[in-house]
């Protein structure tokens, strides 16, 4: 495809979120959703609500533990999953983070569970598995978790017609007019048979940062690029196909466990599951700090990564599974990065990031790992790009702790000036999954907003009548 160069180089924009109290989302109508995550270095509780008249999404309520604090027990046949940092969880302990971090979000919000208009679980623990199917047993014992907060599991389902939802939400929904014809956020599936393991963060991600650029007036509709840097790497490419537009590429493997792999060589942080959030720092000033220094060192550590597109024969990238086959079949585009084979060169980057500690102390470490953070971004959009997946329209946004966090946005507006790409806004959304997971339940029971669309091409206007209509 015929692209033009940028003059000016990209334009950031940090999208954070807005919080709103428990007596405002009862003075107009709202959607009130919960998204639980049980991620591999964090598990987070967090309760949104849309204006159902504007789209604009806020947050209730924020609950944020680390997920190697879950409580171990059963058998080990009963072990269903297992992160990437070795730590095993069983179905019981699943269910047992998701009913008490559930609950306590509810108290916390001082709503109700009646309040609640649905509950969306996700997870990206994925290091157990063998294919990206097995992720459907860790989803089970998330639902558990929510039936036993008494969640009921009309809750967690599509309503079939308007008479199935609440009356504050019936006249908002379009489901007696049209069928829901599985896209979300204006985007189709990329295959039937899953292609990566934690494909749903990918998708709820990009629902996500489309829903927030809707609240901070930003049009970020199709085609887009997202990328989800948690412990491990998310998101999606879309086209700007109309209704909805395909998936031609996706994001896996590592992504913040390459940081937590480098701080973890240091006497820092616990040597076995602990992370760059353990040793926070409040501020990096680049001046105290030869930022070429930085740059050099840099190079020593992507010797040790790989970052580009996923070779056919592999059936995981950085510990997460992948059907190569399938993304093929579905024309696909996987980009992946991996430290070594699965992981085999996270001790190596530990050794490395004691090198550098040692020599230049905590607060070049951090930058360091800013730097790594957004390089690798950088090289996940390049591989994008050479492999022809780019629009002159394509916006990127990207979320995660380890995408958004500290100097990372300022240093990849920098190295993307470097890069083939349009004068386009970034956009750096904070709890983008959050976000997306509301858009989805939203997506789910059609209660789009017409005069703030997310489907459609950028600049277009609203394409609810070009879908498939009941009548």
């Amino acid at each position: 495809m015929q692209r033009t160069r940028s003059a000016n180089g990209p334009k950031p924009r940090m999208i954070k979120s807005v919080y709103i109290g428990p007596v405002s989302v009862k003075i107009k109508p709202h959607f009130i959703c919960a998204s639980f995550e049980l991620g591999n270095t964090t598990t987070k509780c967090i309760l949104t609500a849309t204006n159902l008249d504007s789209g604009k999404t806020y947050l209730l309520n924020k609950i944020i533990r680390m997920t190697r604090e879950t409580r171990i027990y059963g058998y080990s046949n009963d072990v269903i999953g297992e992160t990437v940092t070795g730590l095993k969880l069983t179905g019981k302990a699943v269910e047992e983070i998701v009913k008490d971090t559930l609950l306590k979000s509810i108290e916390e919000a001082r709503i109700d569970i009646a309040d609640l208009d649905f509950v969306v679980r996700s997870t990206g623990v994925t290091a157990g598995f063998t294919e990206p199917a097995e992720v459907d047993m860790m989803i089970k014992a998330l639902a558990n978790g929510c039936l036993a907060a008494k969640i009921p599991a009309r809750k967690m389902m599509a309503a079939l017609s308007n008479k199935d939802l609440s009356n504050h939400l019936s006249k908002y929904s379009k489901l007696d007019n049209y069928y829901f014809e599985g896209a979300i956020a204006a985007v189709r599936p990329p295959a039937r048979t899953e292609i990566v393991a934690n494909e749903m963060e990918g998708e709820l991600v990009t629902a996500g940062i489309k829903a927030a650029a809707i609240s901070s007036g930003i049009d970020f509709r199709n085609p887009v690029l997202t990328l989800d840097f948690g412990t491990t790497l998310a998101g999606r490419i879309t086209n700007d196909e109309i209704p909805f537009a395909k998936t031609i590429g996706s994001f896996c493997g590592l992504a913040g466990a390459i940081p937590d792999a480098l701080i973890r060589g240091t006497d820092l942080v616990d040597k076995n599951f602990g992370c760059v959030l353990d040793a926070p720092i409040k501020d990096v000033h680049p001046k105290n700090v030869d930022i070429h220094v930085i740059e050099d060192f840099s190079e020593n550590i992507f010797e040790y990564l790989y970052v580009g597109k996923v070779p056919v024969e592999r059936k995981r990238i950085g510990m997460v599974p992948v059907n190569t086959k399938a993304a093929k079949k579905a024309k696909v585009t996987l980009i992946g990065c991996d430290a070594g084979i699965n992981g085999t060169n996270l001790s190596k980057l530990g050794e490395l990031g004691k090198e550098f500690f040692e020599e230049f102390g905590k607060e070049a470490l951090h930058l360091l790992i800013d730097f790594i953070c957004a390089k690798l971004a950088m090289k996940l959009i390049e591989v994008a790009i050479d492999e022809d997946l780019i629009f002159n329209e394509t916006s990127v946004g990207i979320t995660g702790r380890a995408g958004i966090t500290g100097k990372k946005p300022e240093f990849l507006v920098n190295l993307l000036r470097e890069l083939d790409l349009k004068n386009e806004e970034i956009i750096f959304q904070e709890d983008g999954l959050a976000h997306g997971a509301a858009m989805a339940a939203r997506c789910l029971n059609l209660l789009g907003t017409p005069k703030t669309p997310v489907g459609g091409r950028k600049g277009g206007s609203c394409v609810l009548k070009l879908r498939k209509c009941r009548i």
